[in-house]
């Protein structure tokens, strides 16, 4: 890399980092406004329900600017939605809400949960698909990368977890979405696993760098369940605490973004219609010619 290129990188993001605004979060238990801000387009939903403690869960804004590249949208937590904003001043955000355990988060993550925090609702597709993008946070990064238990959270469509690394059947979680462990030393560190895909954000690794209080996060995610019957499925949007009562998780679902149809396939514009068709045409009458 060139000098001049080098500097106007280091200046790019000092900008960046300079205009960054704090995360705003509201908290909120009504189940059917958190679902209802998820539906896209082809996508209708029904009969939403929570478990979760009055601050577990809530809306937020101003996520692009804080670094976890979803502007707005809904966010379930393993504690308090006010814990979310940063700067990242403390190592070990913690709050305990006692909604207990859940029995499909725990056979995933193989340890007892805690502070689980659900909701889920009905919903139909109009093409048999069925796409949303998130970003998964943690205070267990970095110090619990590569531990036997982690924070684990979940999508369950008709019972099968869609949280997954993209082209993987393996669910996404702090031990499979990381830039390994340093011991507080600089990253990437020993064993990482899908580096491309992890924002570190961590005061013991050289942050913060968001303004955010998670310790760090996942770039964004897509989610997808494909092929779907026609008719009613079911969808849980689950999250928990693991193994302990420590430490704060959250998943930030962007708003709007349940669609029937993949966001980064998208449909042709109508002029884009027409100019492909005048296209064939031409190319028929050539042909003819």
């Amino acid at each position: 890399m060139k000098k001049s290129t080098l500097a106007l990188a280091v200046l790019g993001a000092i900008t960046l980092s300079g205009n960054a605004s704090a995360l705003t979060v509201t908290a909120s238990d009504d189940a059917t406004a958190l679902a209802t801000a998820l539906v896209g387009a082809g996508i209708t939903i029904s009969n939403a329900t929570l478990v979760g403690a009055s601050t577990q869960q809530g809306f937020f804004s101003d996520g692009a600017a804080s670094g976890i590249g979803i502007d707005s949208g809904i966010m379930l937590t393993s504690g308090s939605v006010h814990n979310a904003p940063g700067p990242n001043n403390e190592d070990g955000t913690t709050t305990q809400t006692g909604t207990g355990s859940d029995a499909e988060l725990s056979a995933l993550s193989g340890f007892t949960t805690h502070d689980k925090n659900i909701l889920e609702f009905d919903f139909e597709t109009t093409t048999g698909d069925l796409f949303f993008s998130y970003v998964f946070a943690s205070e267990e990064y970095n110090e619990y990368v590569n531990a036997s238990v982690n924070d684990v959270f979940a999508f369950f469509v008709d019972g099968v977890n869609i949280a997954l690394i993209p082209g993987t059947s393996t669910p996404v979680s702090i031990n499979t979405v990381n830039c390994g462990y340093s011991g507080g030393g600089a990253l990437p560190g020993s064993d990482p696993e899908n580096c491309d895909q992890f924002v570190n954000n961590d005061i013991q690794n050289g942050g913060p760098f968001f303004d955010i209080q998670y310790d760090g996060f996942t770039k964004v995610l897509l989610a997808s369940a494909l092929g779907l019957s026609a008719g009613t499925h079911h969808i849980k949007l689950a999250i928990a605490d693991a193994g302990d009562t420590i430490l704060d998780s959250a998943v930030f679902l962007k708003a709007g973004s349940f669609s029937a149809t993949n966001p980064n396939n998208p449909v042709p514009e109508p002029a884009t219609l027409a100019l492909l068709g005048a296209g064939l045409v031409g190319m028929r009458r050539f042909r003819r010619a």
